[in-house]
């Protein structure tokens, strides 16, 4: 399944497909490591959604949602944060 980065679960992991947008915000996400073929996991969302952590390249980056909009991801796990699926 395809979906953007902002609509992930908690727990969610995906490889990056796609990353979208224009100028400064797609050089953002690539210098933090957001490239095609980078494995993501969503590991918190803050209480009214924005920003997100996730945990790329082996180290944790908290994302604006209008960024996290921007990167389209393969889903590969839908195990939420306690290893239930859903």
């Amino acid at each position: 399944m395809q979906k953007t980065l902002d609509q992930f679960a908690i727990g969610e992991h995906g490889i990056v497909r796609q990353v979208a947008g224009e100028g400064k915000i797609k050089r953002r996400l690539f210098d933090m490591g957001i490239t095609p073929g980078a494995e993501i996991m969503l590991r918190k969302k803050a209480p009214l959604g924005d920003p997100l952590e996730v945990t790329v390249r082996g180290y944790e980056l908290t994302l604006r949602i209008t960024e996290a909009q921007c990167v389209t991801m393969v889903v590969t796990d839908t195990k939420n944060e306690h290893g239930v699926g859903k």
